[in-house]
């Protein structure tokens, strides 16, 4: 069968590398049920990242600043070392899955199968402090390090290898937002997971309860994935996932290779593009993941908010972007996804516009502002396989590859954006510090957002917040509304299959 044939296959049949009659009797209940298999297996590994990554971003700031005091040029060590080895591990872990010829490294789903164990592991390093530590202390700030390398190293891994079956799985639209679809189902039910974490430990009050969920967490995460480790596949298995440029015997390519390979995928003005208004929506990411429940503490009186109520806010924050995504799968179909990323960027700038100009008194508004902003940033970041699926397309075609350098396409986007999960901890801790964030967290006083309850210091670093609340999605979204505009691959979803058969 030629590549082109190849690329109509059934998307995300399992059935394409038999593995066994019960495994195939189990796709056959599951697709009289409705379900499609190939989707359910794809989507589960995003259920049981969804429920670790949505803790992690969430509360190892807060962990670490509040509760080990770890000082703030440790902190900033650590998210140096943690830039530099995120902008790394991607392209190198995607080199080494689209050109390796051992199997757990370049056949997509064995690299979920085996790397699943040690992701769940990396996960709770963070939650069990090596010693009772005190303000300051240098171990804390070892641990932040290791912590994070080792939780992005093997988040990479794996979910490398889950991006580039999105791609791999189908080349048709509609395959796509199928798996989007599911995908979308997953990540709302595996982004629940800060909800219940923040209910059952009283947000990180009480922290036995709070390291008991979180493994808890990391066993059915590790399951879920598993499961996409046994009943997912690309449809280039059969080539190992390598790519065609690798020489005859399996040798790994040349360091001219790679470059040439990766210059090829930099020429792309579209993938320029999208990198450049992607690195922004990381930062944006990073920014309300890490900082929503710090500003909400601070700006959000508890007699206003209290805190059942703000972990309920917390947990709508994390589940309506899914929801929001699934509502939007006719908009999808009918608009593609580069108008309705466009549009979220408009909206940003007007929100923040509009609670700039009501003030930090209002509330209820405030809160709404703060879980909406949360909504529409990771809304449109779940979308963001779509354009880069399109680009591996492209890249595909323009080149007249035997197979598509998937994994290499994302480690490149990643090695470009990743370091703005660094970057945004680092501005923003860094401009709190200046209106006395340190202080007030080494003195313990309890958090009251009545600036008169401490004094003129304490109204300026809530003044300091509020600014921040509104003026960093603004000035991004306007960024990512330049770099976003000029992009060419708009009408994809008007094609039923980019690749014929000649």
């Amino acid at each position: 069968m030629s590549t082109r044939a190849r690329a109509r296959a059934a998307p995300g049949n399992p059935a394409q590398g038999s593995h066994g009659g019960g495994r195939a009797a189990g796709m056959r209940l599951l697709a009289r049920l409705g379900v499609h298999p190939g989707a359910l297996a794809y989507s589960m590994t995003t259920l049981g990242a969804g429920m670790m990554n949505s803790i992690f971003s969430f509360y190892y700031v807060k962990l670490f600043l509040d509760k080990f005091q770890i000082s703030e040029s440790a902190f900033h060590q650590a998210q140096v070392i943690y830039m530099v080895w995120n902008a790394v591990n991607d392209p190198l872990f995607g080199y080494v899955q689209d050109n390796s010829g051992v199997p757990c490294c370049s056949r997509r789903r064995l690299a979920v199968l085996y790397g699943a164990p040690f992701y769940a592991l990396a996960f709770l390093l963070a939650w069990f402090p090596w010693r009772p530590y005190a303000a300051g202390d240098w171990l804390s700030g070892v641990h932040l390090i290791v912590a994070l390398c080792a939780f992005d190293g093997m988040l990479t891994f794996v979910l490398l290898a889950q991006c580039a079956l999105f791609a791999e799985i189908s080349v048709q639209h509609e395959s796509r937002l199928k798996l989007i679809k599911y995908n979308q189902v997953a990540s709302l039910l595996g982004s629940s997971s800060v909800l219940f974490c923040g209910l059952m430990s009283g947000n990180m009050d009480n922290f036995p309860a709070f390291q008991a969920f979180t493994v808890a967490a990391a066993a059915l995460a590790c399951g879920c994935m598993l499961y996409t480790g046994l009943h997912s596949e690309s449809r280039y298995a059969g080539r190992g996932g390598q790519a065609e440029e690798q020489p005859p015997g399996g040798a790994a390519l040349s360091l001219a290779s790679v470059c040439s390979l990766t210059w090829q995928i930099l020429n792309q003005r579209d993938f320029q593009l999208f990198v450049t208004m992607n690195f922004f929506q990381v930062f944006m990411v990073a920014f309300c993941n890490n900082f929503a429940m710090i500003f909400a503490e601070h700006l959000i009186p508890r007699e206003v908010l209290p805190s059942l109520a703000k972990s309920i806010m917390y947990g709508v924050g994390f589940i309506c972007p899914q929801v929001l995504v699934l509502g939007c799968q006719r908009l999808l179909r009918t608009l593609g996804y580069y108008r309705l990323v466009l549009f979220t960027f408009y909206l940003e700038v007007g929100a923040g516009a509009v609670m700039l100009l009501l003030g930090s008194q209002h509330y209820y508004v405030l809160a709404l502002f703060l879980t909406g902003n949360m909504v529409l940033v990771q809304a449109a970041f779940s979308l963001f396989n779509l354009p880069l699926a399109d680009i591996i397309d492209a890249d595909f075609n323009k080149h007249k590859r035997s197979s598509p350098l998937s994994s290499m396409v994302f480690g490149t986007n990643a090695f470009f954006t990743k370091p703005a999960q660094s970057l945004a901890p680092m501005v923003v801790v860094t401009i709190l510090n200046q209106f006395g964030y340190k202080e007030l967290k080494e003195a313990g006083a309890a958090v009251d957002p009545r600036p008169a309850a401490f004094g003129h210091s304490l109204q300026a670093l809530h003044g300091a917040m509020f600014y921040l609340v509104c003026l960093v999605p603004m000035f991004v979204a306007a960024l990512q509304i330049a770099a976003w505009t000029p992009f060419s691959i708009r009408e994809s979803h008007t094609l039923d299959a980019k690749y014929l058969e000649t």
